[in-house]
C-alpha cells in the first residue's frame, strides 16, 4: 500500500552534516504523519522526529533538539532529516516510518509502514 525508501545515509566526522531523504510511493494521498527513527548496535529503536502531514507541527526527542529538523515536500513525495552537528552517538540505523493520523505520533509501534533503513556513522 505505502513503499518507503530512505537515501543519504553514510560516514561523516562528528561535527559534519547528513541529510536524509525518503521517498513516499503508494496512498500518498492519504494524510500520513511521517517518523524518523533510529537503532544502534545492541539497542532498542529511538524515536528521532515526526511530522504531520500539513508540515505544520513537528515533534523531536530531546536529544536531537535544534540539530536534526524535519521536513517533508508532498508534492515530491518526500520526507527528510536535515543532520547538523553531528555526533559519535548519533550513529545509527536510520529508519523512515509512515502513520494515517492527523496528530504526531511518537511510538514505533503505532507505525504501520517501514523503510529498509541508512546507515549513518559518525567518527570522532
Amino acid at each position: 500500500q505505502v513503499q518507503l525508501v530512505e537515501s543519504g545515509g553514510g560516514l561523516v566526522q562528528a561535527g559534519g552534516s547528513l541529510r536524509l531523504s525518503c521517498a513516499v510511493s503508494g496512498r500518498t494521498f492519504e494524510t500520513y504523519v511521517m517518523g524518523w527513527f533510529r537503532q544502534a548496535p545492541g539497542k532498542e529503536r529511538e524515536f528521532v522526529a515526526a511530522i504531520t502531514w500539513s508540515g505544520s507541527s513537528t515533534y523531536y526527542t530531546d536529544s536531537v533538539k535544534a540539530r536534526f529538523p524535519i521536513s517533508r515536500d508532498n508534492a515530491k513525495n518526500m520526507v527528510y532529516l536535515q543532520m547538523n552537528s553531528l555526533k559519535p552517538e548519533d550513529t545509527a540505523v536510520y529508519y523512515c516510518a509512515a502513520v494515517r493520523s492527523i496528530r504526531l505520533v511518537v511510538t514505533a509501534y503505532e507505525y504501520d509502514y517501514w523503510g529498509q533503513g541508512t546507515q549513518v556513522t559518525v567518527s570522532s
